[in-house]
């Protein structure tokens, strides 16, 4: 590629490219392919001026440089995110510059007679909108616009009619745009974070990329995973949760024939899916549609403006024929349709809420609608899962405690050959220690069998396998403990979460896994309680004496031990019952009732894909302080959309009142009140935190 340096400082580089045109594809593949460069820390690109800035790291100019001087679109094979919001943008720009150069010569440049005959023709969709209103038997703000531009132009002041018709159009320009990004940015955020998944070779299973598996390929996905890729049901049976795409609250059954979508959850079983549409294809508008069907988008608040909006437009029409009853003054009258409450109600509102959660985003959480981050700070109770949550989601094996003579390295490499295909905290840390080991655990089972909140099992050289809670290894498949290790059941250490394993009915091995507690989780519950909330509670599927240690150190308010994913899921059904709105933080399989069940699910990025799907919000593994700022974000922006509120009802009535009374031309009351929108809607654009 040929390129110019226009600039260059310590780290930072701009960059012309020496091309006729560039179009926002070619744009967004130099930007990621310039991003997977080591030696560069960011890269910005803009396509109307071809111009490249880099962010290097020391030491690293001259490999910025050369990459940039040996890229070729049509080599480049870097992976571009289905839809990146580049031609949303471009398209928007392109619609305000025509909008307003088309103000600009009507106003200035044509002829009075063609300017007025030009508004008058651009007038008819207003009008026509409002006749349709009115024919409805309703009286919403289409009347009211259509009143203030017929009665302008009945009173010659075709001047006005056309400000108040550009207006108008960049009102509605940027309601469509706040609409359209707040879909496209939800879209991007519910895009698939599947890296690699099980491809069926023969008779075997391999872990491979995604973006390496082709239509024709067969993956095997269980339960709790996401199906990566669309395609048909080859074998197996399947509970699939369709929520992310269709919307379906219930899980529908897949058997061989049945068409699953990427994105889709396995709540329960296990299913060979032949994949019918590589990584990225048609996903996005899916979501896009499924999303602009949904309310998701609208928290109470955004609703309650717009209703709010169309109940004031009967009042501004009685105070308009009220003014002219009692004061026979056109102008005056005017004053009145001029200043709406309309337009600052129905923009300021959802560039608030969307403005939030591009903050929110910024601060790595994810939130899937507005009405999720008013659920959080609405709510007063806060119910936290245990295992990864308020404990490390990187737990790891202290100890193996073998029975009936069984060898140590056999046992933690059959435990990591049946947890690998069920990835949480605790499956995750006896897969790591059997790596560090340096243990190959070969598939050596038959089909393997997930127990939710229980454990696995399976079947190996015909002899029944569990792995899981003593529960279930104990009391569930009624395992025996042998006699010669008796002593060492009865002395296993309880401040490890403990996972059991029993071959043939006969325990034969016990991982003891320290879960160690998150440094800030007691700073995170007495942030809550400052913040309002007036209950934290604990629950876990550990021992009672378990619990309580982590309880006692964490401050929670209450726990729960030994409970089960119904558990979860009543306790926020009793603490509805008491009128309590609830949050739950939870990232395993076993939490996804109660996300599903809470006002507002909060998942841990880290832990169990069904987890993450059904959560309304999702935070990254790295921090849990981000409950804290996401509760202050949440109550910021309740208080910024009271204080919007107070703003536009207490300011328009003022422009009102003073062009009653004769004191402001409705010009001037016009140009204010639109003035006052636009101050409200860029500052509902500002960040709600202090950084």
């Amino acid at each position: 590629m040929r390129c110019r340096i226009l600039h260059e400082s310590n780290g930072r580089m701009r960059v012309h490219v020496m091309q006729s045109r560039m179009t926002p594809g070619q744009a967004d593949l130099l930007q990621y392919f310039l991003q997977g460069i080591s030696g560069i820390d960011r890269a910005v690109v803009h396509e109307r001026t071809m111009n490249v800035i880099l962010f290097y790291l020391p030491g690293r100019r001259d490999e910025a440089v050369k990459a940039l001087a040996e890229f070729r679109y049509e080599t480049c094979t870097v992976s571009v995110p289905e839809n990146t919001g580049r031609e949303l943008q471009r398209e928007f720009e392109d619609r305000l510059f025509f909008l307003i150069a088309r103000r600009c010569v009507t106003a200035l440049i044509l002829p009075e007679p063609i300017s007025m005959i030009v508004t008058a023709v651009r007038s008819v969709p207003f009008l026509i909108r409002g006749f349709r209103c009115l024919a409805k038997g309703k009286l919403e703000v289409p009347v009211l616009d259509a009143t203030s531009i017929a009665v302008s132009m009945l009173n010659g002041d075709f001047d006005t009619a056309g400000n108040i018709m550009f207006l108008l159009g960049i009102g509605s320009l940027l309601e469509d745009w706040t609409h359209r990004k707040s879909v496209d940015d939800l879209a991007q955020r519910m895009a698939l974070h599947v890296d690699r998944v099980w491809m069926k070779t023969g008779n075997s299973e391999t872990l491979v990329p995604v973006n390496q598996v082709e239509p024709g390929d067969e993956i095997v996905v269980r339960t709790g995973g996401v199906i990566p890729l669309d395609g048909v049901v080859a074998s197996g049976e399947a509970s699939v949760n369709q929520a992310s795409m269709t919307g379906e609250s219930m899980p529908v059954c897949r058997t061989q024939g049945g068409y699953v979508y990427a994105g889709t959850v396995v709540e329960e079983g296990e299913i060979t899916v032949t994949v019918k549409l590589r990584s990225g294809n048609g996903r996005y508008d899916r979501i896009v549609g499924m999303i602009e069907e949904s309310e998701k988008l609208k928290s109470a608040s955004e609703s309650r403006a717009e209703h709010l909006a169309d109940r004031l437009v009967p009042w501004s029409l009685g105070g308009t024929i009220l003014t002219w009853l009692l004061t026979k003054n056109v102008q005056r009258t005017l004053s009145v349709l001029m200043v709406d409450y309309s337009c600052a109600l129905k923009l300021a509102m959802p560039i608030s809420v969307m403005s939030a959660m591009r903050e929110a985003s910024e601060h790595k959480i994810d939130v899937k609608g507005g009405k999720f981050l008013e659920a959080v700070s609405e709510a007063k109770t806060i119910i936290f899962d245990k295992t990864g949550t308020l404990t490390h989601a990187t737990p790891h094996v202290r100890e193996v405690v073998t029975f009936d003579g069984n060898d140590e390295t056999e046992m933690l490499q059959l435990a990591a050959c049946l947890e690998e295909h069920f990835p949480h905290p605790i499956a995750n840390a006896v897969v790591q220690e059997a790596k560090k080991r340096g243990l190959d655990h070969a598939e050596r089972h038959t089909k393997v069998e997930y127990v939710v909140a229980h454990g696995i099992a399976s079947t190996i050289d015909g002899r029944r396998v569990v792995i899981g809670s003593r529960h279930f290894v104990m009391e569930d498949e009624h395992s025996v403990v042998p006699r010669s290790g008796r002593m060492d059941y009865n002395h296993l250490p309880e401040e490890c979460s403990l996972l059991y394993m029993a071959i043939g009915g006969r325990l034969s091995a016990v991982l003891c896994i320290e879960d160690p507690i998150r440094a800030e989780a007691a700073e995170v519950v007495r942030g809550l309680h400052k913040l309002g909330i007036d209950k934290v509670v604990m629950m876990t599927g550990d021992s009672e004496r378990t619990a309580h240690a982590v309880a006692a150190q964490v401050g929670v308010d209450a726990y729960q031990a030994e409970v089960l994913p119904e558990d979860k899921a009543a306790l926020i059904r009793e603490e509805h019952k008491k009128g309590r709105k609830v949050i739950m933080v939870g990232d395993g399989i076993n939490d996804s009732p109660a996300l599903s069940e809470a006002d507002a699910g909060v998942a841990v990025a880290a832990g169990a894909a069904i987890a993450r799907e059904i959560a309304d919000i999702t935070i990254s593994a790295s921090d849990l302080r981000e409950i804290l700022v996401l509760r202050e974000l949440s109550d910021a922006l309740t208080k910024r959309i009271n204080q919007n509120y107070r703003t536009i009802l207490g300011f328009n009535t003022l422009l009102i009142l003073l062009g009653v009374t004769g004191i402001m031309m409705p010009t001037t009351a016009a140009l204010l009140h639109n003035a006052s929108t636009l101050t409200i809607a860029l500052r509902s654009m500002t960040d709600l935190l202090e950084t």
